[in-house]
């Protein structure tokens, strides 16, 4: 549930007060940021609350990162298209899904270029990119350069980010 999961707020409150004033204003920043963007879906925080579980609402809306190994997602693999649990784009393709073996789906590629955007995430004090779905703006997971080819990249998922629609064989 939601009290597993780590929070960038519960890193916040519950770090050290000079873990926090290092990277506190990088935080409040990466935030700022995001805030700023318009999306093609847009609700207010009181909607968003209502459409997703709490637990989609922490990693879609508040950056949580779900525990590692806990999403059924993990173990999909049959043929089909993972979407934004919070407004249905579809974002990754069950063909370029791999098993990483860090206990999160992860991907070499999106579905296409403009399906998600990035931005550069200092939140818990190193420099990681954050993957965002581009129609909601909904926090999807990070990418890092240590996957496979033909890309070697790695789109590192939360599942409750995500869900799964099979296609047809």
């Amino acid at each position: 549930g939601i009290g597993n999961m780590i929070t960038r707020r519960f890193l916040m409150l519950g770090g050290a007060a000079g873990a926090a004033l290092a990277f506190g204003s990088s935080l409040l920043a990466h935030r700022a940021d995001a805030a700023q963007l318009t999306f093609a879906v847009m609700h207010s925080d009181k909607d968003w609350r209502r459409l997703l579980t709490a637990d989609r609402y922490a990693v879609l809306r508040q950056a949580a990162t779900e525990p590692p190994g806990s999403s059924p997602l993990l173990k999909e693999h049959r043929r089909g298209v993972f979407s934004c649990a919070g407004c249905n784009q579809d974002e990754f393709s069950s063909t370029t899904k791999f098993e990483s073996g860090t206990g999160w789906p992860s991907f070499w590629a999106p579905i296409s270029k403009t399906a998600i955007i990035t931005a550069a995430d200092t939140s818990l004090g190193t420099v990681r990119t954050e993957v965002r779905c581009s129609r909601c703006g909904g926090h999807l997971g990070h990418v890092f350069d240590d996957g496979p080819r033909p890309t070697g990249l790695r789109y590192c998922m939360n599942g409750l980010a995500l869900t799964f629609r099979p296609t047809p064989a």
